[in-house]
């Protein structure tokens, strides 16, 4: 499978929801808007694309030096399991650099892939809920 992985654009906000959609990540794609600024604020956007058709995104908020927060990873459905989202993370991590740590909360469906390629299970988390 020929996919070209990219760090310099952030796709259009329809190729965005299209990709949400299809992977199965509940975000608010109903919510054209909020899915555009949650990239115009995203310090780190790693992507996938088949030619001219994107295939995955990863979106990550960091300070480049101690912690780093990956958001949102979504693959379309007919491209998971081929190892799209684990290069995606692989690319992010390039990006922060080694001095900083990789953070995501996993969606219960999707818990049991992060250990599968590498990632240690944290317990400690604690959260605020959005109120929308």
């Amino acid at each position: 499978m020929n996919i070209t992985y990219r760090q310099d654009v952030t796709p259009d906000t329809d190729a965005i929801i299209a990709v949400y959609e299809s992977s199965g990540i509940n975000r608010p794609t109903q919510d054209k808007e909020r899915i555009s600024k949650m990239y115009a604020h995203a310090n780190v956007v790693v992507t996938a694309w088949k030619n001219e058709l994107l295939v995955g995104v990863a979106r990550s908020i960091t300070d480049y030096c101690y912690c780093c927060y990956l958001s949102d990873l979504a693959v379309r459905s007919e491209y998971q399991n081929a190892g799209i989202g684990k290069k995606l993370i692989a690319l992010t991590k390039d990006v922060i650099g080694d001095e900083c740590m990789l953070l995501l909360v996993a969606a219960p469906s999707a818990a049991n892939y992060y250990p599968k390629i590498g990632m240690d299970r944290v317990s400690d988390a604690f959260i605020i809920k959005r109120k929308l």
